[in-house]
């Protein structure tokens, strides 16, 4: 009796042991997350206090922050017909020494057959025909095969309006380096280079985002020499001219949330020449103004288009030549999706027949 008693201890021993087992492997185990999430909460952290001191050491991450401008892969931009635009022209344009511009050219869309097999010189002689031609000047992510830039292009041919699409230096398969300068220089160029081949057809500048920053820098240039541009379309835009003193530069939320960050921040922008001051444009500006902007936008609070609305009408003193237009935020459009909304179109079509 003695025999089985401890043999039935001794099994009980053996068959607590898988259990003691199990036990400390997962006591090994919820230590090993307990590490590893103090670890990391000690990286960000520290990531946190030091990337203010990073862009104020290396303000040459200021410009790739700002000019977020990857490459969409395997893409050709050389070729728009892969990506639906098949009465669309490729083409490069040297805006100065060693900076080639990649720029598309889509026609308006009833000559979509006859644009099939045509080359450089009937796209730029199609400029002329009296269509008004619009140039989009893009945002900072991403290149012209963007979705939404290309739906844009789109709903321009469909209206019967010419799309010329460029990508900045520094912006797709355009060669140099992004700086304010360089962009107002080759949206500059571009304009010339179109008003020069619509012999009288109305030209249009529309930008978007970053894009609304180089138009009116160069809007505000081209009414100071007498050249004004037929109308000026402003989506999603931001100001940076005049920001009141502890408010935030734009390009600093963009990116991150950090306390006093405009400090670190603001000087660096500066140093780069990264101003697009759009407010201060706007008072110089007497061209047809249509402002589009997105009551959900969450990259630029759509009250930074009634400001800048507000400056234009002030500086314009015309109710009819400067429209705001804001879409409801319940549509989810945001930032990049106004190319949505089934008004646009006629929009568009309404701003265009004010002005020619």
């Amino acid at each position: 009796m003695r025999r089985r008693a401890d043999g039935a201890v001794g099994s009980e021993r053996t068959e607590k042991k898988p259990a003691n087992g199990k036990k400390a492997v997962g006591a090994r185990a919820r230590s090993s997350w307990r590490v590893w999430l103090k670890w990391t909460f000690l990286a960000l952290c520290v990531l946190y206090l030091v990337t203010p001191f990073l862009l104020r050491l290396f303000p040459g991450i200021v410009q790739h922050l700002v000019y977020s401008r990857a490459i969409l892969y395997f893409v050709d931009l050389s070729r728009p017909a892969d990506l639906g635009l098949n009465h669309t022209v490729n083409m490069y344009l040297t805006s100065e020494e060693d900076v080639t511009l990649g720029v598309w050219h889509t026609v308006p869309e009833q000559k979509w057959k006859e644009a099939q097999g045509k080359g450089l010189d009937w796209y730029e002689k199609s400029l002329s025909d009296g269509s008004p031609v619009f140039i989009y000047l893009h945002g900072n992510t991403n290149n012209r095969a963007a979705p939404h830039r290309i739906a844009v292009a789109n709903i321009l041919s469909s209206l019967g309006y010419h799309a010329v699409v460029m990508d900045y230096r520094g912006f797709g398969d355009s060669t140099g380096e992004p700086t304010e300068p360089g962009l107002t220089t080759d949206a500059l160029y571009l304009y010339h280079w179109v008003r020069e081949r619509s012999k009288g057809s109305p030209v249009i500048i529309w930008g978007h985002s970053l894009g609304t920053g180089v138009s009116t820098n160069i809007a505000a240039k081209l009414q100071e020499q007498g050249n004004p541009a037929d109308g000026v379309i402003l989506e999603g835009a931001f100001k940076t001219g005049k920001v009141p003193q502890g408010y935030p530069h734009p390009f600093t939320w963009y990116y991150w949330k950090f306390p006093y960050i405009q400090y670190f921040f603001q000087d660096r922008l500066k140093n780069n020449k990264l101003t697009f001051p759009s407010d201060e444009n706007l008072e110089k500006m007497r061209t047809p103004l249509l402002i589009l902007h997105s009551k959900d936008d969450h990259l630029v609070p759509y009250q930074t288009a009634e400001e800048l609305y507000s400056i234009a009408k002030t500086a314009i003193k015309s109710d009819d030549r400067v429209k705001l237009v804001l879409f409801d935020g319940s549509h989810g459009y945001l930032h990049n999706g106004l190319y949505r909304d089934p008004a646009l179109p006629g929009i568009i079509r309404e701003f265009v027949d004010s002005i020619i």
